[in-house]
């Protein structure tokens, strides 16, 4: 037999860990991907996270969706198949699948099959009559939907949480326009987007008075630890979130609280008392630049919904 042997998942995932944490820890401004900061022990953090009294966006987009969901779901129509793009803990699935007339299906996509594997049990538990297929995809690149959908009348891309936020505005567009393409002509595309509002509470709900942020953070130093072999101090690190104004983003960073070297796939990396790693960015909107984004990528606003306080926003696209 010739040719080389494919590397299994886990060994695709860590070496692209690996390349990932290699280019952005080479560059003159230190960054991570946050999409690294969801291991196993990351995305417990991260649904604690969503718990705390500070952490505003999932409770606000859970009302949202509860009392909205009759007028989401009639603007849907009934026979969607769900592709919901990064699935988390499948709640929110729940949620939606709740209130839509006749669902068919439901695709959950995500790269790590072990995150899959929950979110599609727990859907599957609330509705054991529904087809529920786990698709292993980076949802970030185009992927293939082929026979999966068989007997909708429309796909729905579901994308809640403001992911879309972590994104840069370029990037943002980009990903909308490769879900067009994942999805097909006619589809429709629910998602959250968080809004712009007062300073102090955006920093609060990156950087919690109980310190589990900081901790989902400096996690990502651990799992580099583990599974890229680096030797990162990660107590000589601290968590720091910042608000960009220019950008409109919150930021979080890892901050080097003393001169010190890191050794990681036979390279040294090498930080200043006070350098930062860049860790996640996570864009706030105002309504306006929400609908130049959708519009860039080639969707349609048919719907926009959002709580009292105008704090978070809920937008159905159509392509």
């Amino acid at each position: 037999m010739s040719g080389a042997l494919s590397q299994n998942p886990a060994e695709a995932q860590r070496a692209a860990l690996v390349a990932d944490a290699l280019t952005g820890l080479s560059a003159e401004r230190k960054t991570l991907p946050c999409k690294w900061l969801y291991d196993a022990e990351g995305t417990r953090l991260f649904e604690a996270i969503t718990n705390l009294p500070e952490y505003y966006p999932t409770r606000t987009e859970v009302a949202i969706l509860e009392q909205c969901g009759p007028e989401i779901a009639r603007a849907i129509g009934p026979g969607a198949a769900v592709v919901e793009f990064g699935p988390g803990d499948g709640a929110k699935a729940v949620q939606l699948l709740q209130q839509l007339d006749s669902p068919v299906v439901y695709l959950p996509v995500d790269i790590a099959p072990e995150w899959l594997a929950a979110a599609a049990a727990r859907v599957k538990t609330a509705f054991p009559a529904l087809r529920v297929q786990p698709v292993v995809a980076d949802f970030t690149q185009p992927f293939d939907l082929a026979g999966r959908a068989e007997g909708s009348t429309t796909h729905l891309g579901f994308f809640p949480g403001s992911t879309i936020g972590n994104f840069e505005p370029a990037d943002a567009i980009a990903f909308l326009r490769r879900a067009r393409t994942s999805l097909r002509t006619g589809a429709r595309m629910l998602l959250g987007a968080d809004l712009v509002k007062e300073i102090p509470v955006l920093r609060a709900a990156y950087d919690d008075a109980a310190g589990v942020t900081a901790a989902f953070n400096l996690n990502l130093l651990a799992r580099l630890n583990r599974e890229a072999g680096a030797d990162f101090d990660v107590s000589g690190f601290r968590h720091e979130a910042r608000w960009n104004a220019v950008a409109s983003r919150i930021e979080m960073h890892l901050v080097a609280q003393h001169a010190q070297s890191v050794r990681m796939a036979g390279r040294v990396f090498h930080f200043r008392a006070g350098e930062s790693i860049h860790t996640e960015s996570s864009h706030k909107y105002h309504p306006e630049h929400m609908r130049g984004l959708a519009a860039a990528a080639g969707w349609q606003v048919t719907g926009m919904w959002t709580d009292a306080g105008d704090n978070f926003s809920v937008w159905l696209l159509e392509s």
